[in-house]
């Protein structure tokens, strides 16, 4: 039975969905929303907070501040409240409403930026407040995301491990790219492993992260406005790019079936089909998508028919039902078959630096 004292302390890491009864395609979807922070980023939080505490960066009188759109904040939050630290999320006007509650609710300050950036995102913006933020009070601490060693470190260290030990014949590895940290960190970890691991990038359209030039996108969590100072291409195999759209059918096609995820879970998945459904041996696979959140914090949002309209009109809506349509992300598989999910055991976690302020085939 586990007993715990502080929050962080707890991270289920060891729970996978099979995805065939659903979508007819063999991939298992490792869920990391499990903890008290609602989402993957628990990880790379802890290692750059604790990191910052034994490097001496961090202090009793130290403020946090971080540009996030949703997860990392919240992760944060939850720890600055548990060690006692001020913590200033700096986001934008995307960030779902659930989740800046939730974030003050833990006691933490919220500023929300609204100007879009030279790329038409937020994030340029986001990262000049907090620049500001740290050049005007010494007590500000940024741990930058999007440049930190510990960001991808985490994931090295513990999602990759827990992946390796439950799939030892792990054929192709499916990765959400935002600030690429669990990219990188898996990447880096399957190149050094014992059989070769495809890593398949899985984008959102608009983002700049890989090239391409920028668009709206409305749903927080994956994709970048500007290219991701800790990405390294070499290590990619494959980058999917995805449609908002199919994200959001895609989650509510989960949905359906009693799985409420988030939107960069929905965009990870219908990325994964659409690669698995190019291949003539996707069967024969080895598969397995990381999914970074769940879906409580999108009711407001992608599970909301009324936002949906506004933002993408009534065509993303089956007439006369207010189900969403499943084109783009179906594969012909008989919707009337029963989900199933596995449980499968997988290594315990574990979690390493701090900045203050301050579809391609590559390899064969």
């Amino acid at each position: 039975m586990p007993v715990i004292s502080t929050p962080h302390a707890f991270n289920e890491s060891r729970l996978y969905v099979d995805l065939h009864p659903i979508f007819g395609r063999r991939l298992y979807l490792k869920c990391e929303g499990f903890n008290f922070a609602g989402s993957i980023k628990l990880k790379a939080a802890t290692e750059m907070v604790e990191t910052a505490e034994r490097d001496g960066t961090l202090t009793p009188d130290s403020i946090l501040v971080e540009s996030s759109s949703g997860n990392l904040g919240v992760a944060l939050s939850m720890i600055a409240a548990s060690k006692g630290y001020r913590f200033l999320c700096v986001t934008d006007s995307r960030c779902n409403l659930s989740t800046r509650l939730l974030m003050e609710a833990l006691g933490s300050e919220v500023h929300i930026i609204a100007d879009l950036d030279a790329n038409g995102g937020f994030l340029g913006k986001r990262i000049d407040y907090v620049r500001s933020l740290c050049a005007s009070d010494d007590r500000y601490v940024w741990l930058s995301q999007y440049t930190n060693a510990g960001n991808w470190r985490a994931h090295y260290r513990t999602t990759a491990p827990e992946i390796a030990v439950q799939f030892p014949r792990l054929d192709v590895l499916f990765i959400g790219a935002g600030t690429t940290g669990t990219l990188m960190g898996c990447a880096r970890y399957f190149r050094e492993w014992h059989r070769p691991v495809r890593i398949v990038a899985v984008d959102s359209v608009g983002s700049v992260a890989f090239g391409g030039p920028p668009g709206r996108r409305m749903i927080p969590g994956l994709g970048m406005s500007m290219r991701p100072p800790l990405l390294d291409e070499s290590y990619v195999d494959e980058v999917v790019r995805v449609e908002e759209a199919d994200t959001i059918r895609t989650c509510h096609r989960l949905a359906r079936r009693g799985f409420l995820f988030g939107g960069s879970t929905g965009t990870v998945v219908s990325g994964a089909m659409d690669w698995l459904e190019r291949q003539s041996d996707s069967d024969a696979l080895t598969a397995v998508a990381i999914a970074p959140d769940l879906g409580e914090r999108y009711l407001d949002t992608i599970y909301q028919v009324n936002w949906l309209q506004d933002l993408y009109g009534d065509h993303i809506l089956a007439p006369d039902t207010g189900v969403l349509l499943d084109t783009g992300t179906d594969t012909g598989t008989d919707m009337d078959t029963d989900a199933g999910a596995g449980q499968l055991p997988v290594v315990p976690d574990e979690a390493e630096s701090v900045t203050r302020a301050s579809s391609r085939q590559r390899r064969s």
